[in-house]
C-alpha cells in the first residue's frame, strides 16, 4: 500500500517515575532524516528512537518532539559540606571571642551559610524511563503511519483517475496518426497540382513522399511506451514496498515520450493533445513527490 510522506502522530505514556509526551511530524524528503528534539536527560535514547522510527518510515524528514516530566517525589539528593560547616563554626567562635559576644548555641545559623547544605538532582533511572518512552514513541509512530497510509489511499485514487485519462489520450493519439498522414498526402498533392498545373502528377512520387512523411511522423513507439509506463505505474500502486523513486523515474520517462510524440507528429491537433497529456503527467509528477 502506498504511503504519503506527510503525516502527524502523537501519544503520551507515564509511570510513577516519568511522564512522556511525543509529537511526530513528517514531510517530503528524498531520503530518511530523523531529528529528535528532547530533554538532554533522554539523549541516550536517541539512537533507539531513530531505529524504531525507521521501522515505520522509509523516506521523509521526520521530527520527534519529546516532553519529559520527572514524577519522582524525591528528585534531589541533599549534600552537607562538613568541612565548610566546621570552618564556619570555628570562624564564628573566633569572632565571638574577639567581639566578646555570645557564641551561637544552635546549628541552624551555620546550616544556612552558603555552600554548607546543597541539593543536586538525582539522575533518572534509564531502566524506568525507557519502557515509558518507547511505549509513547510506538503509539505515536503507529498514529503517523495510519495517517500516511490514509493519505496514500487518497493519492492512489487520484493517480488512477489521471492514469485513465492519460491512457485515453494515448489511444486518441494512436487513432489520429493515420489522419495526420492522410492530411499530409492531401496537402502534398494539392501543392504538386498547383506547381505542375499542366503536367500529370507522378503517382509513384506522391506515394514515395507520403511514405517518407509517414515514417517521419510515426510515433507508434512513443504511444506503446506510454501505454506500458501507465501499466507499470498501476502495478506499482499496489506494491507493499516504498515506490516513490520508481514512480518518479516513470514520470520522467512518460514526459519524455509525450515530448517526442509532439515533435514527431508535426500536427496542430496532435500537438494540442500532447500538451494535454503533459499536463496530466505534470499533475502526476507533483503528487508523486509526496510518495514514500
Amino acid at each position: 500500500m502506498l504511503k504519503s510522506m506527510t503525516g502527524f502522530g502523537s501519544a503520551a505514556a507515564e509511570n510513577d517515575a516519568a511522564a512522556i509526551q511525543i509529537e511526530i511530524r513528517s514531510v517530503n524528503q528524498r531520503f530518511l532524516e530523523v531529528q529528535v528534539h528532547s530533554d538532554p536527560v533522554l539523549a541516550g535514547f536517541e539512537m533507539k528512537l531513530r531505529r524504531l522510527t525507521a521501522k515505520y518510515i522509509a523516506r521523509g524528514k521526520v521530527d520527534l518532539y519529546i516532553h519529559y516530566t520527572d514524577r519522582r517525589e524525591n528528585r534531589a539528593a541533599v549534600r552537607v559540606n562538613e568541612g565548610l560547616a566546621a570552618a564556619y563554626h570555628e570562624a564564628v567562635i573566633k569572632l565571638s571571642d574577639k567581639l566578646r559576644l555570645a557564641r551561637p548555641d544552635d546549628v541552624m545559623p551555620i546550616a544556612t551559610y552558603p555552600g554548607v547544605i546543597e541539593t543536586e538532582p538525582l539522575p533518572p533511572d534509564p531502566a524506568i524511563i525507557e519502557p515509558v518512552l518507547m511505549q509513547a514513541a510506538e503509539e505515536a509512530l503507529t498514529g503517523i503511519d495510519a495517517m500516511r497510509r490514509q493519505e496514500g489511499e487518497n493519492l492512489v485514487a487520484d493517480f488512477t483517475k489521471r492514469l485513465t485519462l492519460l491512457e485515453e489520450q494515448t489511444k486518441q493519439a494512436e487513432v489520429m496518426a493515420p489522419a495526420i498522414v492522410a492530411r499530409r498526402r492531401e496537402r502534398l498533392q494539392a501543392e504538386m497540382e498547383k506547381v505542375l498545373a499542366d503536367t500529370a502528377i507522378d503517382e509513384n512520387r506522391l506515394i514515395q513522399e507520403t511514405a517518407i512523411y509517414a515514417d517521419k511522423v510515426n510515433y507508434t513507439e512513443e504511444t506503446v511506451r506510454l501505454t506500458s509506463h501507465c501499466s507499470q505505474f498501476r502495478q506499482l500502486l499496489t506494491s507493499t514496498e516504498p515506490v516513490g523513486r520508481k514512480l518518479d523515474f516513470l514520470i520522467q520517462e512518460m514526459n519524455r515520450e509525450a515530448n517526442t510524440l509532439a515533435s514527431k507528429a508535426n500536427d496542430a491537433s496532435a500537438a494540442q493533445l500532447a500538451v494535454d497529456m503533459k499536463s496530466e503527467i505534470e499533475k502526476l509528477r507533483e503528487q508523486v513527490q509526496n510518495i514514500e
